[in-house]
């Protein structure tokens, strides 16, 4: 399994990146969706846009990030004893924080899919910081190991 670890690591970084770009995206067109009349041509444009971002890209590029991450913890824990740090730990709790943000923009599409949006365009625009400030926080952890 070691021969293929650039491989599966390169795989992971594909995956993280499509993921995070979906993760990026999504909180926009509920940004837009807010002001769309319901019922309308933009509301229903919108909930296709956003189900199948949801569905073709985010769920896809986060189910082979996590597959292709537990794969590098499996070949790396033989290879690099660095991985039972607490950097490690703090990652994987951060990354439980960026499971729970894709669940919440998992439910705030069915929330616009029923007409039932409670929430503002300032709200989508902060939690469209949320991914971001958690996917740098992961990656300085992965990269520099600090601690």
């Amino acid at each position: 399994m070691t021969e293929y670890y650039l491989l599966i690591k390169s795989l992971h970084i594909i995956s993280l990146i499509a993921w995070m770009a979906g993760m990026l995206y999504l909180p926009r067109l509920y940004v837009y969706h807010v002001d769309a009349k319901q019922g309308g041509e933009l509301d229903e444009t919108l909930k296709i846009m956003e189900r199948r971002l949801l569905r073709l890209i985010i769920n896809p590029a986060m189910i082979a990030t996590l597959i292709f991450g537990i794969l590098l913890i499996y070949i790396t824990k033989t290879l690099d004893s660095s991985i039972n740090g607490h950097w490690f730990h703090a990652k994987v709790g951060l990354l439980i924080l960026m499971f729970a943000a894709h669940g919440m923009m998992a439910r705030y599409r069915k929330a616009f899919l029923r007409g039932e949006n409670k929430h503002s365009k300032r709200f989508y625009k902060i939690l469209n910081e949320v991914p971001t400030v958690l996917m740098i926080a992961i990656v300085l952890l992965a990269v520099m190991k600090p601690f």
